[in-house]
């Protein structure tokens, strides 16, 4: 059942992250490969062209400034790995542009850092500009902003960053591109009996055990991306680990292929994403509803609207997490508000449509959408 599950994220899916590594975009340092470069990029555009949202998560910018500048060695100082960063990113980004234009396709930089994900009010942002460009003819290219990430705020890798991306757009699959085939149960550059891992839950404490470490010019390895795994089951997306390098990996992906390693979550998108609030949300404040709004939510499956509403209570920011109770005080659901206490407060007991004559602007039609709702 997880094995067509997560073939059906992949074969049906209509929203990926992939993320393309270091060591892949500059061919182990030798300045970026335009070339290889330009043969990823004919693939995602040709999934963009049959219906699918790409995100591509692309790392690169510090080696492409390496190579710009002729440094042969990583910096071991921040000053110069931020100057490298900047060096390198727009090299990056141009060469993408130019790739992507060439089948009548946009692209979008999108640098992000730690606090830009931890602020609910800046997650929120980004996740609505990344909705809004992937409806667009544009491939949004999300890096770590280097050039002003200090040690305490970085992701530490773009494996990560990727993994949180699919949590934040909702991806169906997070696919990460090495410059290994895949996952094997043992370090194949010293075990040649090794085995490619085809298929394993996200969750199996045995993977950790099995991954390395990184090469010299990222920061990450399989350990990182198993890790970026587990984040990214989170939202139910599967992860596939695969060499970036095999001819046509992504169409292939899409067409159902074996390749890689598919790392499975343990529950579908949807029940992820609710257990996830469910169990790891702090209650910021509490929405008191009517019973025609409980039997909408329980019985038919609904969002929450401003109209079932009878009273808000707390200081809560858009995006954060609340209570939804009955006139009694019994727990109906908790979820994601999309309006702050204040807003909230002023548009209770109101239809979808007097919303934005009573804000002056309409952020999202419901109180809390059905997604990101759970019923208690």
């Amino acid at each position: 059942m997880k094995n067509e599950l997560s073939k059906a994220s992949l074969t049906h899916g209509k929203r990926w992250v992939v993320k393309i590594g270091s060591a892949l975009l500059t061919n182990d340092g030798q300045g970026l490969d335009v070339e290889r470069i330009a043969q990823w990029v004919v693939q995602m555009a040709e999934l963009k062209q049959r219906g699918i949202e790409i995100v591509l998560v692309s790392s690169g910018a510090v080696a492409a400034g390496m190579a710009r500048l002729g440094w042969t060695d990583r910096p071991d100082t921040m000053e110069l790995l931020q100057a490298a960063a900047a060096v390198g990113q727009t090299k990056l980004v141009q060469t993408y542009e130019d790739l992507f234009q060439q089948s009548q396709l946009h692209t979008a930089q999108i640098l992000l850092t730690h606090e830009d994900l931890s602020d609910r009010k800046r997650y929120l942002n980004a996740r609505n500009t990344l909705r809004a460009l992937l409806h667009m003819p544009v491939v949004p290219i999300v890096n770590e902003n280097d050039t002003v990430t200090t040690d305490e705020i970085r992701f530490g890798d773009n494996d990560t960053l990727g993994a949180l991306v699919a949590n934040l757009v909702e991806a169906d699959a997070l696919i990460l591109l090495t410059d290994q085939d895949g996952l094997y149960d043992a370090d194949p550059r010293h075990n040649p009996a090794a085995s490619l891992i085809e298929m394993a839950n996200a969750t199996d404490p045995k993977l950790v055990e099995v991954a390395g470490g990184g090469g010299k010019l990222g920061r990450g390895g399989m350990a990182t991306k198993v890790r970026a795994a587990q984040l990214a089951a989170r939202s139910g997306a599967v992860t596939v680990i695969a060499g970036g390098r095999i001819d046509n990996v992504l169409t292939r992906l899409r067409h159902g292929e074996s390749v890689g390693t598919r790392l499975v979550p343990d529950l579908e998108p949807i029940a992820a994403r609710k257990q996830w609030l469910a169990g790891h949300l702090q209650m910021k404040g509490e929405i008191v509803i009517d019973e025609g709004a409980i039997h909408a939510l329980r019985s038919q499956g609904k969002s929450l609207l401003a109209v079932g509403v009878k009273a808000v209570s707390g200081h809560f920011q858009r995006g954060e997490c609340v209570s939804v109770k009955s006139e009694a005080g019994t727990v109906v659901a908790r979820g994601l508000i999309n309006y702050d206490a204040l807003e909230a407060a002023k548009i209770i007991g109101s239809s979808t449509h007097q919303i934005e004559a009573i804000l002056g602007y309409l952020n999202e039609p419901e109180l809390i959408h059905r997604d990101n709702l759970v019923i208690m």
